[in-house]
């Protein structure tokens, strides 16, 4: 019976055999993990759309003031990218809707680059994984090629083996590193594209009830104003 090899010897293997292009293909995997560890903290819904922030927007009502206030005193100790964007929102309650929703969809902007933050390294990462394995596949291959020389039969077996296996697996390492990267570029790219389109609904439906009140109570005004004003006359 055959022994069973040791996955970390040949692990380690691999790695010897890659050559000095092995050592960027490792420097960039831990860099890669790193990133996408941060990037699945990061990214969860429940800190980026705070479920208590939804269902109080979902409450409130132009007839209910205390539903405002609750908002409010969840909002003062929230650090969530929704929680910021509806501040913005209710401090520019003052101003006309459309000068709100500018000042909105500025703070919209600055939350979705906080969110991709990171991402770039993972888009560089798949760019410059493959081309590392494929440098470290042409200089494998300038060894075999060298350790021919003039003369066929006087090369030497084990550099030539040694070149192709430097050449074969910086290119299997390189390919296995920019695979995942750009998996994950996928998905963290649509996970952040979803919390803007779900932010922006719930900032919408906000202001929507919020301009709704000031509508109404300016209503209310003017309809206690105008007996008063017949009355005068």
């Amino acid at each position: 019976m055959n022994p069973t090899p040791d996955s970390g010897s040949e692990i380690y293997q691999i790695f010897i055999q890659g050559g000095v292009f092995m050592l960027f293909l490792a420097g960039c995997s831990v860099i890669g993990v790193a990133v996408i560890l941060v990037r699945l903290l990061g990214l969860r819904h429940d800190l980026a759309v705070p479920p208590n922030l939804r269902e109080e927007v979902e409450r409130l009502s132009p007839d209910n003031e205390a539903g405002g206030n609750r908002l409010n005193a969840l909002l003062m100790g929230d650090r969530s990218p929704l929680g910021r964007i509806l501040r913005v929102a209710i401090r520019h309650l003052g101003v006309s809707r459309s000068e709100n929703q500018d000042a909105i969809q500025v703070a919209a902007r600055a939350e979705v680059v906080r969110l991709e933050q990171g991402l770039f390294v993972l888009e560089i990462l798949v760019g410059i994984t493959p081309l590392l394995g494929l440098l470290g596949a042409v200089s494998g291959l300038v060894k075999v090629f060298g350790a021919f020389g003039s003369a066929a039969g006087q090369s030497d077996p084990h550099i030539i083996a040694s070149g192709i296996a430097e050449a074969l697996s910086t290119t299997v390492v390189g390919l296995a590193i920019a695979i995942p990267c750009l998996i994950a570029y996928s998905c963290f790219s649509r996970k952040v594209e979803t919390l803007a389109t779900e932010m922006e609904g719930i900032v919408s439906l906000f202001l929507s009830k919020s301009y709704h009140r000031q509508q109404k109570q300016a209503g209310q005004s003017e309809a206690e104003s105008a007996p008063a004003a017949r009355a005068k006359s």
